[in-house]
């Protein structure tokens, strides 16, 4: 998915560039409003992440001019949080509105929410098979998750985690991308919270099967991953 960043905060603008880039949407940067107007003319793009304080014109133009010719989805940053300026920006075609400050996956994850609604929930697919001979298979029926044919004890948290490693032996998983698998609502929790769910597993783990603690394994710089 093609993304046009356009604001003027260098600071800000890195921050959620390396955030996007990280989830694999691929970025362009503009610092003007004129500079996205062409830059989305020249090819469109799939979503635009639109600061409302430009320095040739306001956000709230270039969005006009966009929905002039292109129903993109629109997400407003802001520094201003008045109701005015929110009920305004979402009544010229706006998809939704944050204010800063505000954290890149906070922003991520509305992004992928708006992207959603946008293009319409996809058919679910059934997920992949699980290995029967990996350490740690899934019981459907009782939702439950067992280490070499013992029950874990998990919380929902805990048992939403194992879950997304399972079905994707050796995938590495940032902690964003867990967050978004097993929270219903990730920007309200911190991507920390990952590594104490992590740390509680790796201790139920050890003390059903010693040694199975290690399946769970850390990426330092990217993540976890499920290692069978």
């Amino acid at each position: 998915m093609r993304i046009l960043l356009v604001e003027d905060e260098p600071s800000i603008a890195d921050t959620l560039v390396y955030a996007l880039k990280t989830e694999r949407f691929d970025v362009r940067h503009a610092l003007t409003g004129g500079d996205a107007l062409t830059a989305h003319r020249d090819r469109p793009f799939d979503f635009v992440i639109l600061d409302i304080g430009l320095p040739d014109m306001t956000g709230l133009e270039v969005c006009k001019r966009l929905r002039e010719r292109s129903a993109v989805p629109i997400l407003f940053l802001t520094a201003r949080d008045g109701e005015l300026d929110r009920v305004l920006g979402l009544e010229i075609g706006g998809d939704d509105y944050v204010t800063k400050p505000f954290s890149p996956r906070e922003i991520v994850a509305r992004v992928r929410a708006i992207l959603r609604r946008s293009q319409g929930e996809a058919p679910s697919k059934a997920p992949p098979p699980i290995d029967p001979d990996s350490p740690l298979t899934h019981d459907e029926t009782s939702m439950r998750i067992l280490c070499r044919g013992e029950a874990l004890e998990l919380t929902a948290h805990e048992y939403k985690l194992l879950l997304v490693f399972i079905r994707q032996p050796n995938r590495v998983y940032t902690r964003d991308q867990l967050l978004d698998h097993a929270w219903e609502d990730p920007g309200a929790v911190t991507d920390r919270t990952i590594d104490a769910h992590i740390k509680t597993i790796r201790a139920k783990l050890r003390s059903l099967a010693p040694g199975t603690e290690e399946l769970i394994q850390t990426r330092r710089g990217l993540g976890y991953a499920y290692v069978p």
